[in-house]
């Protein structure tokens, strides 16, 4: 919630100098415009030296006296109704002006030569001229500029009231527009989707507003470089901040497409736990050991996901070994038998058994069941069904053995042992697998032993589980605290946005 709340003060604030910094490049260009169209558009820019013009054209091959006096009188007389040049003198010879005097700074003095330059018939200029540097005329110069600025903007201020008046309504209904939430929300039901649609309708009117100022002012061929000028600016974000924008595309996504909602059990790139919500950056999930796990929404976006809840039907399995002389056919039979009398499992579908492979010493047997997870803890059930299943197998006679293994010895080996000498009467030898077979009461009395241990067991086992608290390990409804835990998260942030809506089409 608190990452969802700084992105949203972040992009307001980036929102706020933006609509700042496009008022002060309105100001600038109002000026600069109002500037051009009081001074008029007649007035031509002095051309720099060595720019393109006729005096490059081919020199004449017989020069005239009277043409080069046509062109010094031409050049002073320029220079005579150009504040700062008068006191530059002009001298020309077979067709070569040399600038000679001076002039308050370099900036006149290059003004100088690029009028000079500009003149028909004119081979080059040689530049002569000394920069006073002159306080007062510097200062002087300076002043009159600026006080012909101020002028040209309190001549321009009319339009320049217009053209902001202009920028602010239609600003201000597009602002007005956007904070229509409710028409918004019924476009696209998806909270997420319509803020999205509500800031982009926003955005687009400040760009509306601000191309008709333009216009207006006259500063049309601004527009062009204001919008370059964000192509590139909007190229460096996207590169700083490539991670964020690509967890809020993501978002975006999620929140279209909806696969899954707040409480379902869900698996994201092997990590296991409890969706809460769904927030720009992260999804939100409680794991199965009670802690708060976020996973970035692009790695959910392109991850892997597993929903238990979309389908609340879940098969279970297990395997079980049966001694290779019993009926594996009939060793199923029993063992389905007890899983259908179990309340948890579903008779549809209906629990099924086949034999996988056949061990060293035994028959594996594997067993599937289908619980409904909505009213089941699968773990639990799986461990009750596999402990019934085990006593069902063995009330019925099939036995569960050990690995067995076969040992061969040699002719004289085996020969020792069926003569060794008799063993004292204080201590009963146990019987081997060669005695049992040679001597059936001895087998008789180890499977009897064997018999007595189980009944023990089983003894023991009952008189436990008919103790106090013990239908805990018996119940196989699901655990309430971690959904207690989820369904508390939800509600401390009940306040914020989830993108995760239950009216949006689920994919």
């Amino acid at each position: 919630m608190t990452a969802f709340l700084s992105l949203l003060s972040a992009r307001k604030t980036l929102q706020t100098l933006g609509s700042l910094l496009l008022l002060c490049m309105l100001l600038c260009v109002t000026v600069h415009a109002a500037e051009e169209n009081v001074s008029g558009a007649n007035t031509t820019p002095p051309a720099t030296p060595g720019e393109e013009g006729p005096n490059n054209a081919q020199i004449e091959t017989t020069p005239s006296p009277l043409k080069d006096e046509e062109i010094r009188q031409r050049i002073s007389g320029i220079f005579s109704e150009i504040d700062g040049l008068g006191a530059v003198e002009v001298n020309v010879a077979q067709g070569i002006v040399t600038l000679a005097g001076e002039t308050a700074n370099d900036r006149k003095a290059q003004q100088a030569v690029g009028l000079a330059n500009r003149l028909t018939d004119v081979v080059t200029v040689a530049d002569q001229i000394d920069r006073t540097l002159d306080v007062q005329d510097n200062v002087t110069t300076a002043y009159q500029g600026l006080r012909a600025r101020g002028q040209n903007l309190i001549r321009a201020l009319p339009l320049l009231l217009v053209g902001f008046v202009i920028f602010g309504l239609v600003a201000w209904f597009g602002a007005w527009l956007s904070n229509r939430k409710r028409l918004w929300l019924r476009l696209t039901p998806n909270p997420f989707v319509a803020e999205l649609v509500a800031q982009t309708i926003k955005v687009i009117f400040i760009v509306l507003g601000l191309i008709m100022a333009l216009s207006l002012i006259g500063a049309e061929t601004v527009i062009g470089t204001l919008l370059g000028g964000a192509g590139v600016i909007g190229i460096a974000i996207g590169f700083a901040v490539k991670d964020t924008i690509e967890n809020y595309i993501a978002s975006l996504m999620l929140s279209v497409r909806q696969p899954f909602q707040a409480r379902d059990h869900v698996v994201i790139n092997d990590r296991e736990g409890i969706v809460v919500r769904l927030t720009s950056r992260a999804t939100i999930l409680m794991t199965l050991e009670g802690n708060q796990l976020r996973i970035p929404n692009a790695d959910v976006f392109k991850g892997i996901i597993l929903n238990y809840t979309q389908n609340p039907e879940r098969r279970f399995n297990f395997e079980l070994g049966v001694d290779a002389n019993d009926d594996p056919l009939a060793a199923i039979k029993v063992g389905l038998d007890a899983l259908k009398a179990l309340a948890f499992v579903l008779n549809e579908p209906k629990a099924i058994g086949f034999i996988t492979r056949v061990g060293d010493s035994n028959i594996v047997l594997e067993f599937q069941g289908w619980v409904d997870q909505s009213t089941t803890d699968f773990g639990k059930a799986r461990s009750i069904a596999i402990r019934e299943t085990k006593h069902a197998l063995e009330n019925q006679g099939f036995s569960l053995p050990e690995p067995i293994y076969r040992l061969s010895f040699s002719p004289k080996i085996e020969y020792a042992l069926t003569h060794l000498p008799a063993v004292s009467p204080q201590s009963e030898p146990v019987p081997s697998q060669s005695d049992s077979i040679q001597n059936p009461s001895g087998a008789m009395r180890l499977n009897s032993a064997e018999a007595r241990d189980k009944q023990q067991a089983k003894a023991r086992a009952k008189l436990i589980l008919e103790g106090q608290q013990a239908e805990t390990v018996l119940d196989a409804r699901p655990d309430d605290k971690l959904m207690q835990k989820v369904d508390e998260e939800i509600a401390q942030n009940a306040d914020g946005t989830d993108l995760l809506s239950k009216h949006s089409a689920r994919e």
